[in-house]
């Protein structure tokens, strides 16, 4: 009989005790009901170590990354700068050095000109490859407010190097790896598709963060620079001491004591190096120039001893523009030119040039002479006809050479703008044909997808069509003296891009 009793007096305490006890159910079960549910783990991510979300990558068992789309694929990815050719520069190493790691190369939007800068090599003053990281990062993140991205692979054709070089879309790889929604950087339904997300203002920063190498096991950030570093390849040198380096008057007046080394990227960077089971592989600057018998950072420009990488240097030598460019610029020379003609591209208003105006005036009128004596000789009389390309807006021409060439009767100037019909219908085209999100990696169970999304803005797309323009004039070129436009030019020019 003593059960019932006891019973009793359970039954009474647990009278009592219902409140608190549901109370306490109720604390452990919602947080974990709403850890299931899409906002709430959007929330987390926004508060927890970025790698403990999303598929894989890198050694050890580490998750890097938030698609399994990406799971075991290995990234390299760098920071562009300055002006449109020297990131096409760039764009050329980086394909090199994704080939030489066997790496996936991500491929970045064009950012506006000198919105990023590196600095001079030559005067060892440049920025620190985290802040031009996260410079590049920042620059990017206003295209997408702004609605002007436009990726590098959208311009520049990477059709010569798809079987060598594997790549993804900036875009895409954003999207897959940090989470984050880039779909106001699209222009078509392919990319709206790939680039969508659902994240939270936190994504983003925490995605700056860990590209621009400032934490995170995932993340191996290259720091050599060209202050101290010349990347090579099978050189049988590594560790030697550069051809360049500060002299003694500028380590005084300037306080530095760096010393520049060659150092072969794949020992340093590639299998067994520290680097190997990053994910994704960080660097600075990849540009680079000549300078003093040397070069400033990246000296890999043969490879006698690996034929596969001689073959991926000899493709990246040229990479010519998109197909709706060229061919915007063979149907100005054919339609609106119509006849033989020579190109002069001056430089006149950005950095050094605007201080050299007297010689690339010179160098003009000599070309100009020089034609008219070969006309004289071939074709008879008749105007030169000459397609103009300059910084110089048509207002300001007034008391300069340029003027006097416009009134001069010998001479048949044509020029572009870019609000002209055929410029904006090539942007319209080219942004339409997506080829930089078709180009690289898109997960298959998006590839034939399509979604609508607020088009960007159209890009200015005027230098491209010029330089293609220059690219046909049969009657010669002349450009701007250090100009890396000039030498795009005369690249194009070399490799026969235009035959009418």
């Amino acid at each position: 009989m003593d059960l019932p009793a006891s019973r009793g007096r359970w039954r009474k305490r647990s009278a009592r005790s219902h409140a608190p006890l549901l109370v306490a159910v109720l604390v452990l079960l919602i947080p974990a009901s709403l850890l299931l549910s899409s906002a709430y783990s959007s929330l987390l991510r926004s508060i927890l170590p970025f790698s403990g979300f999303g598929g894989g990558g890198g050694g050890g068992g580490r998750r890097c990354g938030r698609s399994p789309e990406l799971e075991g694929e290995r990234f390299l990815w760098y920071a562009p700068h300055s002006g449109f050719s020297n990131q096409v520069g760039e764009l050329r190493n980086a394909a090199v050095a994704a080939a030489l790691l066997n790496r996936t190369l991500v491929v970045p939007p064009v950012l506006d000109h000198h919105a990023v800068v590196l600095g001079s090599c030559p005067k060892f003053r440049v920025a620190d490859a985290s802040d031009l990281r996260a410079a590049f990062w920042d620059h990017s993140m206003q295209l997408l407010r702004e609605r002007r991205y436009v990726s590098m692979g959208d311009i520049i054709d990477l059709s010569p190097i798809k079987a060598t070089v594997r790549t993804i879309d900036f875009r895409v790889f954003v999207s897959l790896w940090c989470g984050v929604d880039m779909r106001k950087t699209c222009f078509s339904g392919l990319c709206c598709a790939v680039s969508g997300g659902g994240s939270l203002p936190g994504d983003y920063d925490r995605c700056r963060s860990m590209l621009s190498g400032l934490g995170g096991s995932c993340v191996y950030p290259v720091q050599d620079d060209c202050r101290t570093t010349v990347w090579t390849y099978q050189e049988n040198n590594d560790g030697a001491l550069d051809s360049f380096q500060p002299d003694e008057d500028l380590k005084k007046r300037k306080k530095i004591s760096y010393v520049r080394r060659r150092k072969d990227m794949y020992k340093a960077l590639g299998p067994g190096s520290e680097a190997e089971d990053a994910s994704l592989l960080a660097f600075g600057t990849l540009f680079s120039g000549p300078y003093k018998g040397s070069e400033s950072y990246f000296d890999i420009h043969e490879s006698p001893k690996d034929r596969q990488l001689q073959t991926i240097l000899e493709k990246v030598e040229f990479l010519p523009f998109a197909p709706e460019i060229i061919a915007t610029g063979k149907e100005f020379a054919r339609k609106k030119i119509k006849e033989p003609f020579l190109c002069a591209q001056l430089r006149l208003l950005d950095g050094q040039f605007k201080n050299h105006w007297k010689a690339t005036f010179s160098a003009l009128k000599e070309k100009l002479k020089a034609v008219a004596l070969e006309m004289k000789k071939t074709q008879g009389s008749g105007p030169i006809h000459m397609f103009m390309m300059t910084d110089l807006p048509p207002a300001n021409w007034s008391k300069t050479y340029l003027a006097d060439i416009a009134k001069d009767g010998r001479y048949k100037l044509h020029t572009l703008k870019e609000s002209d019909e055929l410029v904006a219908q090539t942007a319209e085209r080219l942004m339409a044909a997506e080829h930089g999100v078709r180009s690289g990696f898109i997960p298959k169970n998006i590839a034939n997808t399509r979604k609508d999304c607020d088009p960007v803005q159209l890009p200015e797309i005027l230098l491209y069509v010029e330089e293609s323009v220059c690219s046909c004039a049969s009657l010669g070129f002349v450009g701007t003296a250090g100009s890396t436009i000039a030498g795009s030019i005369e690249t194009m020019r070399k490799n026969n891009v235009c035959q009418l």
